[in-house]
Formats: C-alpha cells, structure tokens, sequence
C-alpha cells in the first residue's frame, strides 16, 4: 500500500511543531505543512510551510489531514477538507461534544475512531491524561464520582504563551486563569468534565474540576480524587495502573519528568479515608505529545490500519 498523504494544519504553533518531528521520528515521508499565510514559505526542517487555503482543502491530494489550530479556524476549514475527500484529525474543541464525531483516546476507546464520517477529535490535553488513568480503574471497581484540580502549563495555550514566560523576569510569575468564565466556571472545566464523559460513555459521571495555568512550560499535572462503586484499595489501583496502556508508575511524578515523554505519569496513589471507597492520584504528562500531537497520530495509525486490513 502507498505511503499515506498527511498534511499537518498550524505547523508552525507549539503542537504542529511537534507533530511533524513524532511524524518524522515514526518514519512518515512526504508529510506537508501549513498555516496562515503569514507563516507561509517558512522551512521546518526539510518542509516548506505551505499555505492554508480552501483550495489546498479542495484538491483531493491529501489522505489525512492533523488540525492543530483555533476552533474558529477548525469550523471554518475541516468541513472543506473532508469535502476534498481526506480524514481530518481535529485538536480544536470545534467538535468534540458534536454527537456522531467520536472523541478518542486509542488506549480508552480506539474502537470508536473507526466510526467516523470524516472527522475524528482529538481531546483536551488534560482529558487525555485523566482518562488513561480512569479508564482501567472504572473496568475493575466503577466510578461513582470524579474530582480534578489541574496545574497546566504555559505551552497549552501555544507558542507565543510559552515565549512570554521564558520573558518573564524570575519571582515575577504567577497563576492564570484566563479561560472564558460563564459567572460559576471555565470552559476548560467543562470540556474536562463533558468530554470524559463522552470518552468513558458515562453520561452521568459526577465530575467536578478547577483548572488553573502555571508558570511551567511543559507538562500538565493533575491531581485526581476517585470514588469507586466497588472498594479497591491503593495496592490494587497501583497494579492496574501499572498494567494500563501508556501509563507509568512514578512515585513523585513532575511535569519535568513528563516533558519530552510520551506517557502519561501516575503517581501518590493512595487511599482517600474521607469517603467511602476513595482514592487519590496525581497525573502527569507532556501536553504537547501525547496531550495532544502523539494522541492524534495514534488516531491516524489506528484508521490507516483499518484501512490496509480492508485494502
């Protein structure tokens, strides 16, 4: 079978950076760049960044397409590329919640990423974690409820975030919020809490966030509170956890461990006395690969699998 046309949307943001040198390190040739017409005609290594155009979208000459850009720019460009012909793998929260679009982790629910009508999202870069590390403990106890508090870092919210915190004068740095705020909570909680409950197929899931940035450029941190429907125990959530798909146990994990890794670091975990059949985790990974870049390749491998065992 012919090596799969890939074309990468936003190349030159802090994802679609990554997303090319994981593409190039897994040994995809022929990989395309875009973005804006501003960026257009910059080289990315080997790759000549190309502009994003509906007639690039149009052309039919791309099999599958990485979209690392704006929900704006997502809406308006993804429909285009489907058009042509191609699958488009989305970053943007453009379609995540959209019923008939599944929302994928490979390790938690890859059978979905075959149902697809040209679309597949990719998640939060902090539901992605979360979900990895619920995922073995609800098919083993049940969740009963779900607690977060994440410490994101400056590289979720792109490039220019992350230039503007190396520019930050030591001790001045501080906590941010800045995510829209509808009087009572940020969109980022609820896309944390929608989405886990679109990936895990628990509709009902009690889950509560508070999600905070911090002055950190790389790794996103999660601390976790579970209760389970069926009692559990530290020990036996440890041998789960340790036996789940791209997860690994760290004893005291850090965004600095995480960063430049592609799995998701689960660590402190440990019994939760408050309630009844709780425990409490810490989660960590790097957001820029498997929060975000890494998780949507792993989508492509799963539908160009699918596609060579029907060829």
């Amino acid at each position: 079978m012919a090596s799969p046309r890939i074309g990468v949307v936003g190349a030159t943001g802090a994802v679609g950076t990554v997303a090319l040198e994981l593409l190039a390190e897994r040994g995809y040739a022929g990989v395309r760049a875009f973005a804006s017409a501003r960026s257009a005609g910059r080289r990315l290594g080997d790759i000549v960044v190309e502009e994003a155009t509906p007639a690039v979208f149009a052309a039919g000459d791309v099999d599958l397409w990485l979209f690392s850009v704006g929900t704006s720019a997502s809406r308006e460009l993804v429909p285009k590329a489907v058009a042509g012909g191609a699958v488009c793998i989305d970053k943007s929260a453009a379609f995540r919640l959209e019923e008939g679009i599944p929302l994928v982790v490979p390790e938690v629910n890859g059978e979905r990423a075959g149902e697809h009508e040209g679309i597949v999202a990719n998640p939060n870069c902090c539901t992605i974690p979360l979900t990895c590390a619920l995922k073995p403990l609800h098919d083993a106890a049940g969740l009963r409820r779900v607690r977060v508090a994440t410490y994101q870092s400056a590289s979720g919210a792109g490039a220019q975030r992350m230039a503007q915190l190396r520019a930050t004068p030591p001790g001045e740095a501080d906590l941010e919020m800045k995510w829209d705020f509808d009087g009572e909570e940020f969109d980022e909680e609820s896309k944390l809490r929608e989405e886990t409950r679109k990936i895990l197929e628990l509709p009902e899931l009690p889950i509560s966030a508070t999600c905070v940035r911090v002055p950190v450029l790389v790794g996103h941190a999660e601390a976790v509170w579970i209760e389970t429907e069926e009692p559990l125990g530290a020990e036996r959530a440890r041998e789960l956890l340790a036996a789940a798909p791209s997860v690994r146990i760290q004893e005291f994990p850090t965004p600095g461990m995480a960063a430049g890794g592609d799995e998701v670091l689960v660590g402190r975990i440990r019994e939760d006395r408050s309630v009844e059949n709780g425990l409490a985790l810490f989660v960590v990974c790097d957001n820029l690969r498997k929060g975000a870049a890494l998780n949507a390749i792993q989508i492509a491998e799963l539908l160009l699998t699918r596609r060579a065992l029907a060829a």
